[in-house]
C-alpha cells in the first residue's frame, strides 16, 4: 500500500499488486505487495506467496491491470535481483502463447528446480569424465575455418543487434572448431548441443581454452552440481554455458551469441508439453535480446536451409572442402548375397579393411534378432496384442518383444495361433543376428553396441571403451547408439537397411534418412568409405549421398513437399486427446462445427503405449494464427472434462 498526496493536498492509498507465475499448470495469479515490502518488489524477482494453502516460489511478471476484491499477499523476496531478464520474461509469455501451453508449465521448464528449492549443502562440482579410452580428440582440428564467416558473426555480435546464421558445416570437429575461433574474446555465450554424450567432447575443448568461465547445463548433472551452475551464472563467474536444450533458458542477464550445433537434431525437441523446440526458441530468445544465433550442422534442416535460402537466416561458406569418401551404392537386387541382408561386396570390403588393421562400423536400425516371426503357410505374424506392430525375437533370453510399449512374450509359439501350422520362421535381421553372422563370415570378434547391451550409462561407458579399443575392429550398432561415437577412427562403415528409413509414414523420411546417414559419414576417415546397401537405387537420396550434394537433395525435397503442402510451405499443429473412451466421433461433431478456414485430417485412433485410447488430429495452414486459434476453438469444446488429456503439439516433427 503506498500513499501520495492529490491536487487538493488529500493523501490517496494506491494498492500495489503484481501478477506471479508458478511453475505450475496454471497461468499468472494476482498478488499484493505488503508495504513493507513496498517499491523492493521487481518483475523476474522470485517471491513467495500462498497457493493452495502452501507457500510456494514464483516469479513476478509484472504489475497485474486487474485487481481481484479477495486478494493474498506477498510474503518474502528472494534475492535483491530479478532471476528472469526482461527478455526472458517475455520469451516466456511467447512459448506460452506459441505452443498454446500455460505461463506456468513453461516457468516449469524454464526455472530449474535447484532455483526454486536451493540445495543447502552444495559438494564441489565434478567435472565430467575426459577420459576417452584412447579416442582421438579430432576436434581440436581448426584447420577448415573460414575467416571471412567468422569475422562476419564477430561484427554481428559486437553490433548487439540480433542475426540468424547458417553454417553448413563440413564435419562435426568443423562446428566446433568454427565455435571456438568465433568465440574467442567475446562474452555472455549459450551453445546447444541435442544429446548428452556430445557435452564432453566440447567441454573439454572449450574449458582448455576457456577455463572456470565455462559451466554445464544439463539434466543428467547431479542436483548439486545444476546449484553450483546456475549460482556461477546469476554471479557472473561463468558466462559461457553448455548443455542440451535446458540451457536455452540459461539466466544469464545479457547473451551476445546462442549457438545450436547439429540443429537439425530431433533431441532439441521436447516430447512433453510444452512440445517446444530449442533451436527455434534459440532464434526467438537472440531476437528479444538483440544478440547473434549461429545455427551449424553437417546436414541442416529442410526449415533452416529454406530460412538461410529466403535470406531469412544468413548462409555461411563451408569453408575448405573436405576429401570425399568413397560412397558405394549397393543394389540388393543383383549383388551376390551372402545373407539376405548382407552382401558380399560388404564382407569381402571388410576383410579388406581388416587385413590393413582398420576398423569398421556397421550400423542397422534393428535391436534383436530377428524382426518377425511369420507363418509360412498363411502369411500370420506374431504381433503385440496392444500396439499390433510385430514382436522382435531376441535370442539373448529367448523371447519377442515389443519395441513400442514393452511387452514380453517368454515362450516362443511352435505352433500359428491362426491355422495351426507348425511352418514358422524368424524373418529379418537384428544386431544380434548380426553379430552371430559377422563373426561366422570374418572370424573376428565383435563389439555389439545397442540399448539392450547398453541399459544403464556404466554399461554404455563400458561400451564406449571397448568400441574405442585397437583390437576390435568391427563395432556393430543401432543409428542410436552409432550418434554417441566420436568423429574418425573408422575407415569404414556399411548401412545395412537404409530402405527401412525411407519407408517410414513420414514426410520427412528422407531427410531423417540423409541427416542420419551422413552423421555416418562423419564418423569415417576422410580416405575411407561407406556402403550403402538399398533395392532402391535410383532414389535421390543415393545419388545426392554418393555425389555429396546436399544443395541438390534440398531442391528435390522442396519441389516434393510443395507438391503435397508441407513444412516449410505449411505450418502444422498435432493434437493428442487422451482419455478412457474413444472420442472420434465427438471429435467428428465439434470439427463440423468449428469454422474450417485450413486442412483438417483425422480424427485417428489409437493405443498409445499405456494402452489408453488416442485420437489425433494435424491441422494444417499457411498460417499460424488459423492454426492457434482452431485449436483453441476445439479445446473450448472440452473445457471442464477432467476424462480427457489435450496436449498440443505446434511444428511436431512426428506425425
Amino acid at each position: 500500500m503506498t500513499q501520495k498526496r492529490n491536487d487538493n493536498n488529500v493523501i490517496e492509498f494506491r494498492m500495489e499488486v503484481f501478477d506471479v507465475i508458478f511453475p505450475v499448470n496454471i497461468g499468472p495469479l494476482s498478488y499484493r505487495c505488503p508495504e513493507a515490502l513496498s517499491g523492493m518488489v521487481k518483475p523476474g524477482m522470485m517471491v513467495s506467496a500462498p497457493l493452495k494453502n502452501r507457500i510456494t516460489k514464483g516469479i513476478v511478471a509484472g504489475k497485474s491491470i486487474s485487481f481481484p476484491k479477495q486478494i493474498k499477499d506477498i510474503r518474502q523476496i528472494h534475492g535483491a535481483a530479478p532471476v528472469f531478464s526482461t527478455a526472458l520474461l517475455s520469451l516466456l509469455k511467447w512459448m506460452s502463447e506459441y505452443y498454446i501451453a500455460e505461463q506456468g508449465l513453461v516457468l516449469k521448464n524454464m526455472l530449474p528446480k535447484e532455483a526454486v528449492a536451493p540445495v543447502k549443502q552444495r559438494k564441489t562440482a565434478v567435472l565430467p569424465d575426459t577420459d576417452k579410452g584412447g579416442q582421438r580428440n579430432d576436434v581440436q582440428d581448426i584447420s577448415v575455418v573460414d575467416d571471412s564467416s567468422a569475422d562476419e558473426l564477430r561484427k554481428s555480435m559486437e553490433s548487439k543487434t540480433y542475426r540468424t546464421f547458417l553454417l553448413h558445416g563440413l564435419s562435426l570437429s568443423h562446428e566446433y572448431s568454427f565455435l571456438t575461433t568465433v568465440i574467442q574474446g567475446a562474452a555472455n555465450i549459450i551453445v546447444l548441443v541435442p544429446e548428452v554424450t556430445m557435452v564432453s567432447d566440447l567441454y573439454c575443448l572449450l574449458n582448455k581454452r576457456f577455463g572456470e568461465r565455462v559451466c554445464l547445463f544439463h539434466s543428467e548433472l547431479s542436483r548439486g552440481h545444476r546449484a553450483d551452475s546456475i549460482e556461477r551464472i546469476l554471479s557472473g563467474r561463468s558466462d559461457i554455458v553448455l548443455g542440451t536444450r535446458s540451457a536455452v533458458f540459461a539466466p544469464l542477464k545479457t547473451v551476445s551469441l546462442i549457438a545450436v550445433l547439429e540443429e537439425h537434431g530431433s533431441s532439441y525437441k521436447q516430447e512433453k508439453m510444452p512440445c517446444y523446440n530449442a533451436r527455434d526458441v534459440a532464434v526467438m530468445r537472440g531476437y528479444l535480446e538483440k544478440a547473434t544465433v549461429l545455427l551449424s550442422s553437417v546436414c541442416p534442416s529442410i526449415d533452416s536451409f529454406s530460412n538461410a535460402k529466403s535470406g531469412k537466416y544468413t548462409l555461411l561458406k563451408r569453408g575448405n572442402e573436405r576429401k570425399r569418401l568413397k560412397v558405394r551404392i549397393i543394389n540388393m537386387r543383383y549383388e551376390k548375397l551372402l545373407r539376405p541382408y548382407l552382401s558380399k561386396a560388404v564382407v569381402d570390403a571388410s576383410a579388406r579393411h581388416i587385413r590393413n588393421e582398420k576398423r569398421i562400423l556397421f550400423v542397422i536400425n534393428r535391436r534383436g534378432y530377428a524382426t518377425c516371426l511369420q507363418c509360412m503357410d498363411c502369411s500370420h505374424i506374431e504381433e503385440c496384442p496392444a500396439c499390433k506392430i510385430p514382436l522382435v525375437f531376441h535370442k539373448q533370453g529367448m523371447s519377442m518383444k515389443c519395441h513400442y510399449c514393452g511387452y514380453t512374450l517368454s515362450t516362443i509359439p511352435d505352433r500359428c495361433p491362426k491355422c495351426k501350422s507348425y511352418h514358422l520362421q524368424l524373418l529379418g535381421a537384428g544386431t544380434q543376428r548380426v553379430q552371430e553372422d559377422l563373426e561366422k563370415l570374418t572370424g573376428q570378434q565383435t563389439v555389439r553396441f545397442d540399448s539392450d547391451k547398453g541399459k544403464k550409462q556404466s554399461e554404455v561407458k563400458r561400451l564406449m571403451g571397448a568400441s574405442l579399443m585397437a583390437e576390435n575392429r568391427i563395432l556393430i550398432g543401432t543409428k542410436l547408439m552409432a550418434k554417441r561415437l566420436g568423429a574418425g577412427g573408422f575407415s569404414m562403415a556399411a548401412v545395412l537397411n537404409t530402405d527401412l528409413l525411407l519407408n517410414l509414414p513420414d514426410f520427412r523420411a528422407a531427410e531423417k534418412a540423409y541427416q542420419e546417414i551422413a552423421s555416418i559419414i562423419d564418423k569415417i576417415e576422410p580416405d575411407g568409405e561407406i556402403f550403402i546397401q538399398t533395392r532402391m537405387p535410383q532414389n535421390y537420396l543415393y545419388t545426392c549421398l554418393k555425389n555429396d550434394d546436399y544443395v541438390a537433395f534440398f531442391k528435390e525435397e522442396l519441389q516434393r513437399r510443395q507438391a503435397l503442402n508441407y513444412p516449410p510451405y505449411a505450418r502444422l499443429l498435432l493434437m493428442r486427446f487422451l482419455g478412457e473412451k474413444d472420442m472420434s466421433k465427438e471429435l467428428q461433431r465439434i470439427i463440423q462445427k468449428t469454422n474450417q478456414d485450413l486442412e483438417i485430417l483425422g480424427p485417428y485412433s489409437s493405443k498409445n503405449k499405456k494402452g489408453d485410447n488416442e485420437v489425433r488430429l494435424v491441422l494444417r495452414s499457411p498460417a499460424r494464427g488459423k492454426l492457434q486459434s482452431t485449436a483453441k476453438s476445439i479445446m473450448e469444446a472440452f473445457k471442464g472434462s477432467k476424462d480427457v488429456d489435450i496436449r498440443i503439439d505446434v511444428d511436431p516433427i512426428v506425425i
